[in-house]
């Protein structure tokens, strides 16, 4: 089943935690943290994040991870947070007694959390060029320097 635009789709997996008893504006801050980040880093964030929304995206992060693991048989080192959003779910609507009889209303709200993981091949290091490059430097300064000393 291609993607849109008929783009190679990387292999991966995702878990969602429905109907999640925090509202989705302090859940989305959160998931911006670990959006694009390795799975394992963006564990070590969640981990530390003071933000009570980051348990519940711990949760989910982990599970797509296990996901990965178990279902597609890849890597979990090579995993990368390619997708992460929080979309809005049902509100509760409660009411808190106020003076003279009045009511307030009180909105409990709940969101969805979905966090989508894929494999990512390891980087080529570049440290050949960066080597046959070095030794030249040095030669064409020697050049230069005995040329400044003939000219004094």
């Amino acid at each position: 089943m291609p993607g849109k635009g008929d783009a190679p789709v990387l292999p991966g997996a995702r878990a969602v935690a429905r109907y999640v008893r925090i509202s989705p504006m302090k859940a989305r801050r959160v998931v911006n943290l670990v959006r694009g980040l390795p799975a394992k880093e963006a564990l070590t964030v969640l981990q530390f994040a003071p933000q009570a929304a980051s348990e519940q995206v711990y949760k989910v992060l982990a599970s797509a991870i296990a996901n990965a693991e178990n279902n597609e048989r890849l890597d979990p080192d090579a995993l990368l947070v390619s997708e992460a959003f929080v979309d809005e779910g049902p509100t509760m609507k409660r009411f808190q007694p106020r003076a003279q009889g009045r009511a307030y209303r009180i909105r409990k709200r709940t969101c969805h959390i979905t966090v989508a993981v894929e494999a990512v091949a390891p980087a080529a290091p570049k440290k050949s060029a960066a080597k046959k490059a070095t030794p030249a430097k040095p030669a064409e300064a020697a050049e230069t320097e005995s040329k400044t000393e003939g000219a004094e």
